[in-house]
């Protein structure tokens, strides 16, 4: 797919054989979004981490913002798979959920 643009502003797309590539172009350069991946710090777990995501795509440039707040997190085992873990960090529009279910560990 070719997408000619100047700025944020979209001339052409070229090479897309759906509606929904066409879409898809159009918002990557006008209004890029990324579903954010990491780790959140756990007390007590029979890991020292577990995975997170944000509940839906955010925008792009708060990507930074929202990692800064990932990075100072903590949780208490146990987590539950889909657990709340921030709540709009940075006003990003999405929430940060545990992405795996972790028990305390064995000796506290």
């Amino acid at each position: 797919m070719t997408v000619e643009y100047e700025g944020t502003k979209v001339l052409n797309v070229r090479g897309n054989s759906c509606s929904k590539g066409l879409a898809y172009a159009i918002d990557e350069i006008t209004k890029p979004v990324r579903i954010v991946t990491s780790t959140v710090r756990v007390i007590g777990g029979e890991l020292p981490v577990v995975p997170v995501k944000t509940s839906k795509a955010i925008r792009r440039n708060l990507i930074f913002d929202v990692m800064e707040k990932i990075k100072e997190a903590e949780v208490k085992a146990p987590i539950k798979e889909g657990q709340l873990i921030l709540e709009d960090p940075a006003g990003c529009g999405a929430d940060v959920i545990a992405t795996l279910e972790l028990v305390e560990a064995e000796n506290g």
